[in-house]
């Protein structure tokens, strides 16, 4: 899902037909788009609630087409998300299919935000964002944060096989320069966030589905398809 500003063009070409593009490349997983997405977002939802967050403004940076919005609304008992994104074409087509009573899209030139969300949700965004661009883009987030807010920042991980042949079959990922889940610690802590707790999540395919109770025990370890660090805003 982009949001620097560099990729606007390219990933306007991907807004039609994203999810089809992903979908195909996530069929070897034998789940699609959704199922991760609900995934991501009731994990960050079990995360909240175990800080006895209830977010009322939630942010999702790198929203896409917005199909996570009506989630991160119904999963996070929230009153409202707003959803940026680089790309134009996307946010046209997230206000075409998902804008809604208490959601709305805007393109990430047109937002302006300090202290004002509660939450942020941010799901592989950084790996299209060049390197020296990305502290940038974690200050932008930072400043639209409540001093003490929330931010779940999920990233593919490298360290699974799985993801990275995934990524090598979108074709918006073929420029993608990945980040570990020790690098986003770094940026983030050097942004100022608090990290709160690294969890890797995704690590059985569907044809193993059995063995998906477990992953609440291998969390830690870290080699998930898919890595959520969660930190805080400081109170200060």
């Amino acid at each position: 899902m982009p949001t620097a500003p560099e990729e606007r063009s390219s990933f306007d070409r991907y807004a039609r037909g994203y999810h089809s593009c992903l979908n195909q490349a996530l069929a070897a997983t034998g789940e699609n788009t959704e199922y991760f997405a609900r995934g991501r977002v009731r994990w960050l939802a079990q995360c909240l609630a175990q800080l006895s967050v209830m977010p009322a403004s939630v942010l999702d940076f790198g929203c896409g087409t917005g199909t996570t919005a009506p989630l991160l609304l119904a999963e996070l008992g929230c009153k409202s998300v707003l959803g940026v994104d680089s790309s134009y074409e996307s946010i046209e087509q997230a206000n075409q299919t998902q804008s809604r009573p208490g959601i709305r899209f805007v393109a990430l030139r047109d937002f302006h935000a300090r202290n004002e969300f509660d939450c942020v949700y941010c799901n592989g965004v950084f790996h299209h964002i060049p390197v020296s661009e990305r502290l940038a883009a974690v200050d932008l987030i930072c400043s639209a944060l409540r001093p003490g807010g929330i931010f779940g920042f999920w990233e593919n991980n490298p360290w699974n096989p799985g993801t990275r042949y995934v990524m090598s079959r979108c074709a918006f990922d073929e420029d993608a320069i990945t980040v570990s889940s020790a690098a986003a610690r770094r940026m983030l802590r050097r942004a100022g966030f608090e990290i709160l707790r690294t969890d890797h999540l995704f690590y059985f395919p569907n044809v193993l589905a059995a063995f998906r109770p477990l992953e609440f025990m291998l969390r830690k370890i870290p080699l998930g398809g898919q890595y959520q660090v969660l930190c805080r805003r400081a109170e200060g």
